[in-house]
């Protein structure tokens, strides 16, 4: 399980642009890790348009959001595309970070294996995880007041 104070597990995935993106490209910055379950279902596309339409908020304290799931890349394109998602979706098709920050479902909804939780966690410029939620129920959305208050938190 990761803990607020300790330094988060750096990790390399693909974008819907088929970039390779790692946490430690992102050094220098503050970063919000949202690790979703399936893209289009009701939860994921009102959390994730949430975080779409409330962008500003993270800009201004400096912190890119990146959504996470288990979903192929070729599916999280169409997802990003039809939702205007305005930050990287990344695709963990292979489980090793969901399963490197305890987010992963052993057996989900209809028997599935090995999804993403949801969960969020506050990283900041030096690499340190500053908020962490893990939710056993997909139906629940991170505390976004938390992670705002934790945002307001972070050193400058």
């Amino acid at each position: 399980m990761i803990q607020i104070g300790q330094q988060a597990p750096d990790f390399s995935l693909f974008d819907t642009g088929k970039n390779k993106l790692s946490l430690s490209d992102l050094r220098g910055k503050n970063v919000l890790l949202l690790f979703f379950p399936l893209a289009f279902t009701s939860v994921c596309t009102a959390e994730l348009c949430s975080i779409r339409d409330s962008i500003k908020q993270y800009e201004a304290v400096d912190a890119q959001p990146l959504g996470i799931s288990t979903d192929s890349l070729f599916t999280l394109a169409k997802f990003k595309e039809e939702q205007a998602l305005n930050f990287p979706l990344l695709s963990d098709y292979n489980k090793e970070v969901s399963e490197a920050y305890g987010s992963l479902y052993e057996t989900w909804g209809f028997d599935y294996k090995g999804v993403t939780k949801r969960s969020a966690f506050l990283v900041d410029r030096e690499g340190i995880v500053r908020y962490a939620e893990v939710l056993e129920n997909a139906g629940e959305q991170p505390n976004f007041n938390a992670i705002k208050a934790a945002m307001a938190e972070l050193p400058k």
